[in-house]
């Protein structure tokens, strides 16, 4: 299978085009930038086909994919900067990107009769309440510009084709790129104490169980909308951190507070990121791991890297400095 993957520079594309190389399909892959930009980890993804292409450019992405002529593809690019999404002069190219370029793909996908997959988020819903969301549920009220934009875009594919699949995801992180995950070890380097937020809620998503997910859906003619993210039970910012900090070993204070506590972002976020994700099974699919086993794995390879090296080395000396035992 002959398969376009959007966005390789981010952490989901880097992954999904390394799980077609496992499988034997053909991977192609795509960002703004004039070559691969993403992490230089000497998998698959960094010697792979690569196409530069501005999914903004409705011309452009007709002509590469009509020669290319993939059977599936996977789009993975967005804008998803939430607070930056919210200042007047980027919003035209959140646009341009989220919901336009989508629409291009999708337009070029019907023209090529081929499947596509579109990533989106629990952002399209209003995020309150405690009942988990359903895949098939239209109740769209989104709380923000990246929001409103994400289901523009999912309106643009559903609206355009049969043969597709809308993936919503939450809490993402994986190897390629920034994430939570990232941010508190960095955090965790020079603060000895971190207020958290406990009363946004939902389930942390790894690319890498993701993307094997993805690439078994493109697989199979079960198309529709799913929601996908870690299995291993609901829980807060609060609780992720104090298992990020734990995984690592790092003595870091970590406060639960409420978003009013916290102090309001410029993007609203939702305190409901709850998915329910039966309709895998329902179809065939196999869920993704714990969130838990999926740290635990996450943790085993970042640690490797030179970045992680560095912020770890950080913490051990404010340990010592402080008079503490050390990691």
């Amino acid at each position: 299978m002959r398969v376009f993957v959007t966005g390789v520079g981010g952490q989901l594309g880097h992954d999904v085009m390394n799980e077609l190389h496992k499988r034997g399909h053909e991977g192609i892959g795509s960002d703004i930038a004039p070559q691969y930009s993403g992490a230089q980890d000497g998998s698959a993804v960094t010697t792979m086909p690569y196409v530069q292409l501005d999914i903004t450019d409705a011309a452009a992405v007709s002509r590469v994919l009509r020669e290319i002529k993939p059977d599936a593809v996977v789009h993975c690019a967005a804008w998803t900067a939430v607070d930056a999404a919210e200042d007047a002069e980027n919003q035209p190219k959140v646009r341009a990107i989220n919901a336009e370029g989508t629409a291009n793909i999708a337009e070029v996908c019907k023209e090529l009769d081929c499947k596509m997959i579109y990533i989106s988020t629990d952002y399209v819903f209003n995020g309150q309440g405690e009942t988990p969301w359903q895949p098939d549920c239209k109740d769209y009220a989104p709380l923000n510009f990246y929001g409103q934009t994400k289901l523009e875009g999912e309106l643009a594919v559903s609206s355009r084709l049969e043969k597709y699949f809308i993936v919503r995801i939450a809490w993402v992180f994986g190897l390629n790129g920034k994430n939570f995950i990232k941010t508190m070890l960095k955090l965790g380097e020079t603060h000895d104490t971190l207020r958290v937020v406990n009363d946004q809620i939902g389930t942390p998503t790894y690319t890498l169980d993701l993307s094997r997910l993805l690439v078994d859906m493109i697989e199979t003619e079960r198309y529709g909308y799913y929601h996908a993210t870690n299995e291993g039970g609901y829980i807060s910012w609060y609780d992720f951190a104090c298992a990020i900090f734990k995984a690592a070993g790092m003595h870091v204070n970590v406060l639960p507070v409420t978003t009013a506590e916290y102090g309001e972002s410029k993007a609203k976020r939702p305190f409901n990121s709850r998915l329910d994700k039966s309709k895998l099974k329902e179809n065939g699919f196999q869920p993704l791991p714990d969130w838990q086993d999926a740290l635990e794995r996450y943790m085993v390879i970042y640690m490797k890297s030179a970045e992680c090296k560095n912020i770890l080395q950080m913490a051990v000396m404010k340990c010592y400095r402080e008079g503490k035992a050390g990691l």
